[in-house]
């Protein structure tokens, strides 16, 4: 356990990368193709430019936080909390809680996006606090 409890120090960084990865990910074809995505998305093409820009900025102050300001941890998780409400009420709430495509949802329920939530805001209330490192008791 003692070996276990010497990384717990850079341990924030595996949900931290998850988060930044995804919404990186999400976000840079909102930015890149706006038109593309807004006709898909059945949006205003503005809306979804600032939505990608929104999730783009959200990962990189989550990874800024990662290094520094707790403010930029706690602000991202505030970012991804709300893009994630409003994804679940605009789309995956209507098909219920599955999002492993089993039924007939086509895999579009809203548990992949409870769970972000629920990481996004330990994130907010904990800030970079998940980076200090656990007392090794011997």
């Amino acid at each position: 356990m003692n070996q276990l409890n010497k990384l717990s120090g850079i341990a924030h960084w595996l949900p931290r990368l998850s988060l930044a990865a995804i919404f990186i990910y999400h976000g840079l074809p909102k930015i890149t193709a706006a038109g593309d995505m807004a006709a898909a998305m059945g949006m205003p093409t503005a809306m979804v430019l600032m939505l990608g820009i929104v999730e783009v900025g959200g990962a990189l102050l989550m990874l800024w936080g990662g290094f520094g300001p707790e403010w930029a941890t706690r602000v991202a998780g505030i970012i991804f909390t709300i893009v994630m409400i409003g994804a679940i009420a605009m789309v995956h709430a209507q098909y219920g809680w599955n999002s492993i495509n089993m039924g007939n949802n086509g895999g579009r329920g809203m548990e992949f996006q409870v769970l972000i939530i629920a990481v996004s805001l330990l994130y907010t209330i904990k800030g970079n606090a998940l980076n200090d490192e656990v007392a090794v008791s011997e």
